[in-house]
């Protein structure tokens, strides 16, 4: 009688090349800096980092811009935050949402779901935010906007 073979399997679970606490990374060019990025834990995959607790500086265009998260992950030059997203940008533009991502090479962000942004007392709720930094655009669906209007001398 034919007995099958009792194999074990491995799995196939992706192993980090390494890990490390409470870090700074910096990415320096001619320029000076161009990008800060730091958190409580990180860990280093072949094509790709996961961060816990971030916060990423991006310094490479017109307005610096922000990103705090719970969690996030860092590859090909995108940053896919995740909870209690804060976006900040040096002029005040701010925003608050719950799952993200920055395209750092055409400087777009991108909002899911629902968000709050905010500068000054002007403030816009709405859902699926594309907010693209160089050209200062935005665009929304559901908007709902309380703006304070500036009265000309």
């Amino acid at each position: 009688m034919f007995k099958p073979l009792n194999i074990k399997r491995h799995s196939s679970e992706e192993v980090p090349l390494f890990s490390i606490s409470s870090f700074t990374m910096h990415e320096i060019n001619t320029k000076g800096l161009v990008t800060l990025m730091n958190g409580e834990r990180a860990t280093k995959y072949s094509n790709r980092y996961v961060v816990e607790k971030m916060d990423y500086t991006d310094n490479s265009k017109k307005y610096i811009a922000n990103m705090r998260s719970n969690s996030g992950v860092y590859k090909d030059d995108i940053v896919f935050l995740i909870g209690d997203i804060k976006y900040i940008r040096e002029d005040g533009l701010t925003f608050e949402t719950q799952l993200a991502a920055y395209d750092k090479n055409s400087n777009i962000a991108l909002a899911e779901g629902e968000y709050i942004l905010y500068r000054g007392k002007n403030i816009v709720t709405g859902q699926e935010l594309k907010y693209n930094n160089s050209l200062e655009t935005i665009e929304s669906k559901n908007v709902k906007a309380t703006y304070q209007l500036q009265e000309s001398k």
